[in-house]
């Protein structure tokens, strides 16, 4: 292993000087708003506030196969929320999500606002408003809620662990990198154990833990996020593998991933959604 400057933590960490590396200007220990911005609303009942990252992805997968399945209710405004600029922090955004990450979630269709923040939170509240992809009878909804709770306890070792020390930090620490390299291997096997014996995570029915697991460990599966294909070979989840193909292909999912991505062929990005029409390749170069 190669050889890096000791570091001794003080006894008393304090914030006295920038992190270093590509999220140095939003990242600071203090919450709340820095500045006033109320959030637009648009015509629909519901209102996502989010970017196209994996766990903004994972609520507009959702919100695209409700509306597939008929749910006209479902029809929503996607506003983007530029993360790397700071959006989150306005006053607006942290009336909603205190919390100031994406996505955020209101639902207006009733008589008062309500508000839903974290995506797996927002996963099971629209599974049990529109009553589907969330299973009813108690061993099938325990073996789902299992499922997307384990994304939403393991990811942080992929995204903040693994993500962030092989592509965003500003040195390269091999400690780091090998710690939780090997903790992402281990996970996807896991999952590649899994679907060794089941068409989705949570058994033979699509529900929401598949859409929230797949723009994770799918996109690392496809080589969608970090460029760590070589890193991180799929060759030994040949089961996630399927899994992850299977689910990118359906339609739902693929106009899911385009809403508020500002990443990639730019041919595949939808910035802000407010009909199903924005889909549309004209209109869709508009926004963009």
């Amino acid at each position: 292993m190669s050889q890096i400057p000791e570091y001794q933590p003080p006894r008393v960490w304090t914030w006295d000087q920038p992190s270093g590396g590509r999220f140095a200007n939003i990242n600071r220990p203090v919450s709340g708003p820095t500045h006033e911005r109320e959030l637009p609303v648009g015509k629909h009942p519901l209102q996502l506030y989010s970017q196209g990252t994996p766990n903004g992805v994972k609520v507009t997968i959702m919100l695209e196969e409700l509306l597939a399945q008929g749910h006209a209710q479902a029809e929503y405004d996607a506003w983007l929320i530029r993360i790397g600029e700071g959006d989150q922090f306005g006053s607006g955004f942290v009336d909603v999500n205190p919390n100031s990450k994406i996505p955020a979630l209101v639902d207006r269709s009733g008589p008062a606002p309500v508000r839903v923040f974290e995506s797996g939170a927002i996963l099971t509240y629209l599974a049990e408003k529109f009553g589907v992809f969330l299973p009813t009878a108690p061993a099938a909804r325990a073996e789902c809620l299992s499922w997307l709770f384990w994304q939403v306890g393991s990811t942080p070792y992929l995204g903040g662990g693994f993500g962030h020390f092989y592509a965003y930090a500003p040195v390269k620490i091999e400690y780091a990198i090998n710690r939780f390299a090997m903790e992402v291997k281990r996970q996807l096997d896991v999952l590649d154990k899994r679907l060794a014996d089941h068409a989705f995570v949570a058994g033979d029915t699509y529900t929401i833990a598949d859409m929230a697991i797949w723009p994770w460990y799918g996109g690392l599966l496809l080589h969608q996020v970090y460029g760590a294909e070589e890193f991180l070979s799929t060759r030994d989840y040949r089961h996630a593998l399927c899994w992850a193909q299977a689910i990118g292909e359906r339609p739902a999912v693929q106009r899911g991933r385009m809403v508020n991505r500002l990443s990639g062929d730019s041919a595949q990005q939808l910035r802000e959604r407010h009909d199903a029409s924005d889909f549309d390749t004209r209109t869709q170069d508009k926004i963009a």
